[in-house]
């Protein structure tokens, strides 16, 4: 529990909080214990004219009356050569509160674990929360010793910083383990300060069991673990993009298949590994509905340049991740169907992909056309314009550059696309 998490907790109580600065000018307050900013200001006004007459010795809480109302006051005074500091108070009433223990009145409906020790380790005053930890009642704990109440381990750990809270005299944040009542272990986290109670320095504590908080937690660390083995030891081409396209996390396989060494890769911008084709526009339109919050997942298809040069066809999965620190979502890319490594690859539409299949599994340029539902012209058309883009003055040399520049999967029939996202679909 950070101090944010510590103010949001008093919103709601009859306590009254403040940050003062050297000249006692109040720099920041809350808390619930009135309705508005207007009574809350002449409120510090009132105690601040009190600091400047005569009162009790410096560090010492007391008691103030405020329009009828009793307030607990802890305002201790900070000096440095200079003279004061900023300093810290807080304010609790304790109206119908007794006077031995002026902080039940609100500490007993906070869902928070609270308590207060003696010097010793005997408990003077416990919530209902607190004792709830240790699955019993809060009279169950008042007035026995940590002996009885925890381990011997954590009894002199416990013991031990209770000391440190009385002998330096200020708050100590601090996060525990403890044993549920069930016989699990918890996790707790929160302050001990000191106090005055009935006449004696004492050490108070209020926390909040963070124990699903530290196992969710856990469990995400071990997910990431597993994450990152299965990036560097399972052989998967797979790297984390940031929302500026650039690479962050990358295993060794997806270097060696990029030719590139794994350091070189990192923070290298993504579109510098896209050749420039038809595909690469389609990536774009992805990668912007990604990292806009518009789609989750994608699949699509790349022509990947390498280290070398040299052009590999493939099909990549693209899944947006938002990290619990992150406001924008990364992008993990897994790149799967590789095609052949090889020169160049012409830009092709899927129309022209789809013709090349359909004419090497033998089909004439009718058969194109009425599959197709394109005009005899227009399949000539496209039929001579692959001729130039493929450099292939004949329909085998066009069946055979497709196959080896890596445009046609030479594992599957009837022939499709090398990056085709469906075993049925030929591009």
């Amino acid at each position: 529990m950070d101090e944010a998490d510590f103010k949001t907790l008093l919103a709601p109580l009859p306590v009254s909080w403040w940050e003062a600065d050297g000249g006692l000018g109040v720099v920041e307050g809350g808390g619930g214990a009135f309705d508005d900013d207007r009574t809350a200001r002449r409120f510090l006004e009132a105690l601040r004219a009190g600091r400047d007459g005569t009162r009790a010795a410096p560090d010492a809480p007391y008691r103030a009356r405020f329009e009828g109302r009793t307030f607990h006051v802890n305002w201790p005074d900070r000096q440095d050569g200079a003279g004061h500091d900023r300093s810290r108070g807080v304010a609790v009433e304790v109206d119908g509160a007794p006077q031995d223990d002026p902080y039940a009145a609100f500490a007993d409906l906070t869902p928070a674990a609270a308590f207060v020790r003696d010097a010793t380790g005997r408990y003077l005053w416990a919530n209902h929360a607190y004792a709830h930890l240790y699955g019993t009642t809060r009279d169950a704990v008042i007035g026995r010793h940590l002996a009885e109440v925890d381990e011997p381990d954590d009894v002199l750990r416990f013991l031990a910083l209770d000391r440190e809270v009385l002998t330096g005299g200020r708050p100590v944040r601090h996060t525990l383990a403890y044993r549920r009542p069930d016989g699990g272990s918890g996790r707790a986290a929160g302050y001990r300060f000191p106090v005055r109670w009935g006449g004696q320095r004492c050490v108070a504590g209020i926390y909040v069991d963070v124990t699903d908080y530290s196992r969710a937690l856990e469990q995400r660390h071990r997910a990431e673990e597993d994450l990152r083995a299965l990036r560097d030891h399972s052989g998967l081409l797979c790297v984390r993009l940031s929302t500026e396209g650039l690479v962050g996390e990358a295993g060794t396989a997806v270097a060696e298949f990029l030719r590139v060494r794994l350091s070189d890769l990192i923070g290298l911008p993504a579109d510098a590994l896209l050749a420039r084709t038809p595909e690469r526009t389609a990536v774009h339109r992805i990668w912007r509905d990604l990292v806009g919050g518009r789609r989750r997942t994608a699949r699509t298809s790349a022509v990947l340049v390498d280290g070398d040069s040299r052009q590999r066809r493939v099909r990549v999965h693209l899944s947006a991740v938002r990290r619990a620190a992150e406001h924008a979502p990364g992008v993990w890319a897994v790149i799967t169907h590789v095609g052949p490594r090889g020169e160049a690859q012409p830009p092709l539409t899927a129309t022209q992909i789809r013709i090349l299949a359909l004419l090497a599994a033998g089909h004439s340029n009718a058969d194109i056309a009425g599959t197709l539902h394109l005009s005899r012209q227009t399949v000539d058309y496209h039929l001579s314009r692959l001729r130039d883009l493929l450099g292939a003055a004949t329909r085998p040399a066009l069946v055979a550059r497709a196959y080896v520049l890596g445009i046609l999967s030479p594992q599957a029939w009837p022939p499709r696309s090398a990056t085709a996202a469906h075993p049925l679909s030929p591009v």
